[in-house]
């Protein structure tokens, strides 16, 4: 492998560590605010259980956010110098944006959110959860543009290959911003939703049938059921966005390689770019012009049109693209599927059955998996080009020797995967010991934090019905 490949391995399998923990921490403080509101609202312990539960979850996927962030952060300085030297003019703001009106928040609140409930009022102890699920949203914005930035870019200028910003609110505000952030909101909801329910339902299978489990299973599948719709919406109209500005991707999430009307959808098929064709197919007459298109005689781009006259492909790897589209759409529907019956379980039936429960197990990391499957097609799909249109990745990366980029790539990888295996036993051993013990261990309830605030809450009903 050439030290571009290297490097473009390195620097995913970085952000695909890191990118499972804001994805866990976005939803999960928001979930905490709900928690912290209810029992505002009903004085009903078991809501606090919950809190006290998924703080610790929330403070564990906090910290490893923050430093695989930070080791994400050198690979900008020593696998792609160029990329700041190109556009850093724009990057650079937009990082920082992130930290002064993001981080900030988080790192300042997140002590009282965690250890507060001793020493200040319900109100105060609400509203640095607010706060910091608020920074957590702010922090995902402020990225998301950055990123959206890259694949759609305007606002800007170039001057002797540098960028230039001449309209912020058009780089804030590009074409592809708007449906990056739903999907990824709404994709860490989803994340958050199966988790919960996940570890609720190992809870489930270790003898806890308490009321407080209950309403954390519950909380979740029902979330779960209610965001999957919303983002298979978000999900068409985003595929829209793309076959506008981005066409050469949606040809390779196809695998469509000539332009045409009635464009089958694949449903598999393994393409073989040398050939420039599909084998094993396994289609349906014209799904692809319908959904992508809304019409079955709508036409879809070929692959075969970005081609140079050289013969030098200007779209994505079509394999990688393809397959990570169909694995982020077959864990959707399984989603959809899942929800939709724990959820109706739980407000028919009020419990889920065994092999539901060893469904839902599984089921905890199937955020993860679909949202590293959606991101890979998203930053494959954009190649050749780092930000498109102005910035090819070969012309962004340092000139390191194949072997040194290698190197550090095995040592990152042992020591995600050493991170990884610690990160989940935790939660295990966590869930585990929540399950035996009668209540998390909460301060005493003569403490400030543990008057509810009937001035800081929300819903209806009382504590018996959750």
């Amino acid at each position: 492998m050439d030290a571009v490949l290297m490097s473009r391995i390195q620097f995913a399998a970085n952000i695909s560590f890191h990118i499972l923990f804001p994805t866990i921490t976005i939803a999960l403080g928001w979930l905490l605010l709900w928690f912290r509101l209810r029992f505002n609202r009903t004085g009903d312990q078991a809501y606090m259980d919950a809190y006290f539960f998924w703080v610790k979850i929330f403070a564990l996927s906090f910290g490893m956010g923050v430093v695989s962030g930070i080791t994400m952060s050198f690979q900008f300085g020593t696998n792609w110098p160029g990329f700041m030297e190109s556009v850093g003019n724009i990057a650079g703001p937009l990082l920082a944006y992130e930290i002064l009106t993001a981080f900030f928040l988080e790192a300042v609140f997140l002590g009282i959110m965690l250890y507060g409930s001793r020493r200040v009022s319900g109100t105060v102890h609400t509203t640095a959860t607010f706060l910091v699920a608020f920074g957590t949203t702010m922090s995902a914005f402020w990225i998301l543009v950055l990123n959206s930035w890259m694949h759609t870019p305007q606002g800007f200028e170039m001057r002797d290959g540098v960028a230039y910003a001449t309209d912020w609110l058009a780089i804030i505000f590009n074409p592809s911003m708007p449906y990056r952030v739903v999907h990824m909101l709404l994709a860490s909801g989803l994340t958050v939703a199966f988790l919960v329910a996940g570890v609720s339902a190992f809870r489930w299978l270790a003898g806890d049938r308490r009321h407080g489990n209950f309403l954390t299973l519950r909380t979740g599948l029902t979330l779960g059921a209610i965001l999957i719709p919303l983002q298979i919406l978000a999900g068409d109209l985003h595929g829209l966005n793309t076959l506008e500005h981005q066409p050469q991707k949606v040809a390779a999430m196809e695998g469509n390689w000539e332009t045409g009307s009635r464009v089958p959808l694949l449903l598999f098929a393994l393409p073989d770019e040398e050939a420039r064709e599909n084998r094993f197919e396994l289609a349906i007459p014209g799904g692809a012009s319908l959904i992508l298109t809304h019409q079955v005689d709508g036409v879809v781009p070929g692959l075969n049109d970005f081609v140079a006259d050289d013969g030098a492909s200007l779209h994505p790897p079509v394999a990688p693209v393809f397959f990570a589209f169909r694995i982020m759409i077959g864990v959707g529907l399984a989603m959809l599927a899942v929800s939709w019956v724990g959820a109706w379980m739980m407000w028919r039936r009020r419990d889920i059955n065994r092999p539901l429960a060893y469904i839902l197990v599984p089921m905890a990391l199937s955020g993860w998996v679909a949202t590293l499957a959606g991101w890979y097609t998203t930053e494959i799909g954009r190649q050749p080009w780092l930000v498109s249109g102005v910035l090819k990745t070969s012309d962004a990366v340092a000139a390191l020797p194949a072997s040194s980029v290698g190197t550090t790539l095995a040592a990152y990888l042992l020591v995600y995967a050493g991170l990884i295996a610690a990160y989940l036993s935790v939660i295990v051993a966590l869930a585990l010991k929540a399950a035996r013990t009668p209540h998390e261990a909460p301060p005493g309830e003569d403490d400030p934090g543990m008057h509810a605030d009937p001035a800081m809450t929300i819903g209806t009903g009382s504590a018996s019905h959750g």
